[in-house]
């Protein structure tokens, strides 16, 4: 939820007091042109970005005052995701998985880890380094990473960039399921159809 939540840089005015109100459950379309701030917007939930003006509140906490409480329990995907291009998508999502305050077995993490990437259609024992992904198959490995901890919110930046037509579809259908069981979206893009089939 946010009530007008603002951002400048300088004159530049980047989001100019949003109000949004997303309820548990909901799969919520945030649709605008390229430039129009939802990025921006994405980044100030998230606490990437701090506003200039107005609240936030993720989960049911304030933002960015609550994070550490609430960043574990969201998953995003903000823009390029970032990878260590030397090492494969498994070995990737291992580094990640031990940022975070989760101590269970190595076995549950793998585990996870290969369900993570199953889900997006990577192959958990591809050993092939990042470097060598086509560019759908570093936005499916970036939204692995967002999937992983099986949190109950997902906040996706176009998570339908560098997919083919295929590659939406099987997307789409995985973020309708994983709504399907209680998990609650909020998508930007900047397509209407993106949003209008979701």
């Amino acid at each position: 939820r946010t009530q007008g939540l603002t951002k400048r840089y300088g004159d530049l005015w980047a989001v100019d007091a949003v109000d949004l109100d997303v309820r548990t459950g909901d799969v919520y379309g945030f649709l605008g042109a390229n430039g129009s701030g939802k990025t921006t917007t994405l980044r100030m939930l998230l606490g990437l970005v701090l506003p200039t003006a107005g609240e936030a509140e993720v989960l049911g906490m304030p933002m960015p005052a609550a994070r550490q409480s609430v960043l574990p329990r969201v998953g995003s995907l903000v823009e390029t995701p970032g990878a260590y291009p030397h090492l494969s998508g498994a070995a990737n999502l291992a580094i990640l998985d031990a940022t975070g305050s989760d101590r269970s077995p190595r076995q549950v993490r793998r585990g996870r880890i290969s369900t993570a990437l199953e889900q997006v259609g990577l192959n958990a024992a591809d050993r092939r380094p990042v470097r060598t992904y086509s560019q759908g198959m570093r936005q499916r490995l970036g939204l692995a990473a967002a999937l992983m901890r099986r949190p109950p919110l997902l906040i996706l930046d176009e998570p339908s960039n560098g997919l083919d037509p295929q590659g939406i579809q099987e997307i789409r259908r995985l973020l309708l399921e994983l709504n399907y069981h209680g998990t609650t979206i909020f998508l930007s893009s900047h397509l209407l159809a993106e949003i209008e089939q979701m």
